[in-house]
């Protein structure tokens, strides 16, 4: 694979994004969950995931941050994560940057699945389903799913003991939910 160094053009990722969009499915690492959306998919190779990463980070001053995972998966693939606040505005915003990514990867919305948190059902990339989807303010999330934070260290799920744990290579006895998406990477991690 060559690395574009021109700029994205119509084609250019053609196959080589997954058409599998994630949703608040991985903490924020800026921000409260309640505040931050995190928006994740998968790149095949490690050149064009950081081209779009650059992609994102130019077009959209809605983003706060696009980062590419740090390892491949055992597929080759990467996977490329966008923190952005929540808004209301988010939704439509986010149908028009994956409008510009359908251009790059001559993909359609039809061919795209959206999967919302921790969720295993697949909805449309539409305006509709993400704005039902997506909590657009703070007060939206919380009355959804709670104060996570919080009810994680009342239960004792200390989630920065286990960032630290993972660090030092000392077990986590965390769990992540199981869906397919943390499926492949615990298979990517060697983790059954």
């Amino acid at each position: 694979m060559k690395q574009l160094f021109e700029g994205l053009e119509y084609g250019d990722l053609k196959r080589l994004i997954h058409t599998e969009l994630h949703i608040d499915e991985f903490k924020s690492k800026l921000g409260a969950d309640e505040d931050t959306v995190v928006i994740s998919f998968k790149v095949r190779g490690k050149e064009p995931a950081q081209d779009l990463v650059n992609f994102i980070e130019k077009g959209y001053e809605w983003v706060i941050d696009a980062d590419v995972s740090s390892g491949e998966m055992d597929d080759g693939d990467f996977i490329v994560f966008i923190e952005c606040d929540r808004t209301p505005k988010l939704a439509g915003e986010l149908v028009e940057m994956m409008e510009d990514i359908m251009n790059i990867t001559e993909q359609t919305a039809e061919e795209w699945r959206v999967r919302y948190y921790t969720g295993q059902e697949d909805h449309k990339l539409d305006l509709d389903s993400l704005r039902k989807l997506i909590p657009s303010t703070a007060e939206e999330y919380q009355r959804k799913f709670g104060n996570k934070d919080k009810e994680s260290k009342e239960k004792g799920d200390d989630r920065d003991l286990d960032d630290m744990r993972t660090a030092a290579g000392i077990k986590v006895k965390t769990k992540a939910p199981k869906n397919e998406y943390t499926e492949s990477l615990r298979i990517a991690a060697g983790i059954r």
